[in-house]
């Protein structure tokens, strides 16, 4: 058997286990560990070995549960409660401002977490119920949570960047740096969009009654204040680290005990909130280290096949595409995937193959790791099958249904299609920052 029908098997077999229902980590681990001891006998587990040797090596792997452990302090400490009535005063009163201080809420909590999942938790909780009992259309405002939360992968600090580094060998700050101004502008086209048709439209998003308008200014002004925190908590971690006054592990470590301390001054740090926020930092960080550990001992094999030179020569010489051919087939590949596969195990599943590809076709690792962030944001919101769209019906009340949920995700996918457009034909729109900042 050639070494190109030994690959199409392995990754056949991967995602038939997958679509089994298999967890990721044992799909991707099980098949790279069957196919070493086929291939190489029993020498074939130095494979699996040197691959957790890497993994217990790589430094700055310490920032994932740093960051995770400050997303959910901040979480459970109510603390983005504070943000969310700072934008329900500030913007109520004009049409569409509700789901406008939304978007404003998901990118802070995206600086503050870097997973999408804590800013659909906290939408989905805080926001929704808000929005909808203010009269607000329920596919408009169930649109608005799930475009806004899938910014939680892009904006720093993120996680999924932090694991695209690892897989490809990229600085984790140049990565951070590229998904910033990427990030504000998906997020201003949000904004844009939905001003746009709410003004065109103002029952999709009525302004507060004049009742609930009539705030003081002090109040108003301490509740600026509250949304001010999460800005502080992000210049004390993010500035040190571009400045180079500390490494990636201690701006993590910074931002981690700063969430802390404020959640203590506020007088929030429960026990109870203490003992939640460490259990799902250990199970988020668990899972994240099984699923690299399996990926990298996938990519291991894959490389001893030298199944990255079969593809690049089926899709240059027998399929006779173009660099830009080949990105885009990519690029549809990672939406097909998302229609049952999360942002983390699309990138574990396809990072071996497409990372050192596109290295070999001259394009910036750098700009592909926004590139690869911003398709998955779209793929896990595509119907019919989208990861994030049963997430968003297993926390909606029971009034939304999974066809308001179709509906709402369509005007946003097409709305963050024309941001990857942009991406893609203005590369320094990602590069720009990063060159800035370390060509200095």
């Amino acid at each position: 058997m050639s070494y190109e029908m030994i690959a199409i098997l392995m990754f056949s077999s991967m995602m038939l286990m997958l679509l089994t229902g298999q967890r990721v980590f044992g799909a991707i681990g099980g098949v790279a560990a069957a196919a070493a001891i086929l291939l190489w006998g029993t020498g074939g587990s130095d494979i699996t070995f040197s691959a957790a040797m890497k993994l217990m090596k790589w430094y700055p792997l310490l920032t994932l549960p740093m960051f995770i452990f400050m997303g959910y302090v901040l979480s459970e400490s109510k603390i983005a409660d504070d943000l969310y009535k700072m934008f329900h005063v500030w913007m109520g009163p004009i049409n569409g401002g509700l789901a406008i201080g939304t978007i404003g809420l998901m990118v802070l909590i995206s600086a503050m977490n870097g997973l999408s999942v804590a800013g659909m938790a906290i939408g989905a909780t805080i926001a929704l119920p808000e929005l909808l009992s203010r009269k607000y259309d329920k596919r408009m405002v169930t649109g608005v949570i799930q475009a806004g939360s899938s910014l939680g992968i892009l904006v720093p600090p993120s996680v999924v960047l932090v694991l695209y580094a690892m897989i490809a060998r990229q600085p984790v700050g140049q990565l951070w740096l590229a998904g910033v101004v990427p990030g504000l502008m998906m997020a201003a086209m949000f904004v844009l969009y939905i001003a746009i048709r709410c003004h065109f439209q103002p029952h999709l998003g009525p302004a507060l009654p004049e009742e609930e308008r009539d705030v003081p200014m002090r109040e108003k002004l301490r509740l600026l204040r509250a949304g001010a925190l999460p800005l502080v908590i992000f210049a004390a971690m993010m500035v040190p680290f571009v400045n180079g006054w500390t490494s990636l592990v201690e701006s993590s470590a910074i931002g981690a005990m700063t969430a802390f301390m404020a959640a203590v001054l506020k007088r929030r740090m429960t026990r109870h909130v203490f003992q939640k926020s460490i259990r799902q930092t250990l199970a988020i960080s668990c899972m994240f280290m099984w699923i690299i550990l399996a990926a990298l001992g996938f990519g291991a094999v894959f490389d001893g096949l030298g199944a990255v030179n079969a593809i690049e020569g089926l899709f240059t010489e027998k399929l006779g595409l173009g660099p830009w051919g080949i990105l885009i087939l990519m690029q549809i590949s990672f939406i097909v995937m998302g229609t049952f596969l999360d942002d983390t195990a699309m990138l574990v599943i396809v990072a071996p193959l497409y990372v050192p590809l596109v290295g070999a076709l001259g394009f910036d690792l750098i700009w592909y790791g926004v590139l690869y962030t911003v398709t998955t944001q779209i793929a896990y919101m595509t119907p019919p099958f989208g990861y994030n769209l049963f997430l968003m019906r297993a926390m909606a009340p029971p009034e939304i249904s999974i066809r308001d949920i179709y509906g709402s995700i369509l005007p946003f996918v097409l709305v963050m299609a024309a941001a990857l457009a942009l991406l893609m034909a203005f590369p320094q729109i990602a590069l720009w920052l990063p060159e800035y900042v370390y060509g200095k």
